[in-house]
């Protein structure tokens, strides 16, 4: 038409770019998906594990998983329409080595994080879509004894692992929270402390007169800065968040911490071994210390608002597995009820 102008078509620019290796894809959903500090960890390793099967490759496990380097491979392979039928060989041959709930915990990790890269449009396709959760099995012996407690905290242990040990049973919170601690969310004398919980939200933990006596020798006159330090100075390239700013030393990270926690309990999980066959032994981990402390409450009648509250869970459900009575209730019922101890009364 006679008159009319030509307007050139405007050049449509994406929101959020798409990355081009699956691991910068990761680090971009970690961080834009809003994932908490205290998760990313845990979702950072499972996302690499899924990695190594993107690449059409079978995950490390073992010690070697914490050396090898993820392959490089972009994050449009996903859309591959053969990767589906390989990645189902793959977690297939996987779950048959690891237990049933790290398998589904990394299973839901990797469907969350393939749900945000498809609504950031990188890519179109779910090569998990036929992979089924595996059936989990109850472990009814996660709550230890109080006689195991009382037996951890007479180990041999530095100041450090004492202190964190003692958070740990005493405010029943969760092990990555703890070591997320800084010295500047701490109320000492009202013995609670501010955390960044599993969902990102920030909440008061508690704990007692254990924990309250080690705290100052451990701060000692520190005044910010991760709670919990590494021995050694932080190497080049820690993030600022995780130096202590007056002791330059890194905070201490939630694997160290568990080996850690690993090796000093592995007699004490195995009380009929002889301490030269401890290298072969299993210990416990710190999420039973957690499961404990909260089992523990419940035994002794905490009600279940309280339970709620000290756990910081969403729903009732979630309780289910730490109110039932764990051994030493078990073991002082069936005690009370044994014929020959009433007739000794």
């Amino acid at each position: 038409m006679q008159g009319t102008l030509a307007v050139p078509r405007a050049r449509v620019v994406p929101l959020s770019a798409p990355p081009g290796l699956y691991t910068a894809a990761v680090e971009r959903y970690l961080t834009g998906a809003g994932i908490a500090k205290s998760s990313a960890r845990v979702y950072r390793i499972s996302l690499t594990t899924w990695g190594w099967m993107v690449a059409g490759q079978p995950a490390p496990t073992g010690p070697a998983r914490r050396s090898a380097k993820p392959p490089a491979v972009p994050v449009t392979v996903i859309d591959d329409p053969a990767l589906p039928e390989v990645m189902a060989e793959l977690a297939a041959a996987r779950a048959d080595e690891m237990d049933a709930d790290t398998v589904n915990r990394e299973l839901s990790i990797a469907r969350k994080a393939i749900g945000w890269w498809k609504r950031q449009g990188w890519i179109t396709c779910d090569p998990t879509v036929g992979i089924e959760r595996r059936p989990a099995p109850p472990d009814r012996t996660k709550a230890l004894a109080e006689s195991q407690i009382a037996a951890l905290w007479r180990l041999e242990a530095g100041l450090r692992e004492k202190t964190f040990w003692k958070m740990l049973y005493e405010s029943a919170a969760r092990a990555d929270e703890v070591l997320c601690l800084n010295v500047e969310d701490l109320y000492p004398q009202d013995k609670r402390g501010k955390i960044t919980s599993k969902g990102g939200a920030r909440e008061w933990i508690h704990w007692q007169s254990g924990a309250a006596q080690l705290l100052p020798r451990l701060i000692a006159g520190r005044r910010r800065g991760p709670l919990f330090l590494t021995g050694r100075k932080a190497p080049a390239g820690t993030a600022a968040l995780d130096v202590c700013p007056e002791t330059k030393r890194a905070r201490l990270s939630y694997r160290r911490a568990e080996e850690i926690f690993e090796y000093a309990t592995r007699l004490l999980a195995n009380p009929l071994a002889r301490p030269e066959d401890i290298a072969d032994l299993e210990g416990w981990t710190l999420h039973r210390l957690r499961h404990s402390a909260l089992t523990h409450d419940a035994e002794r009648g905490t009600s279940t608002p309280m339970l709620l509250a000290r756990s910081r869970h969403a729903s009732v459900r979630s309780l289910e597995r730490y109110a039932r009575p764990g051994v030493d209730a078990v073991a002082a019922h069936v005690a009370a009820s044994d014929p020959a101890a009433r007739r000794r009364h």
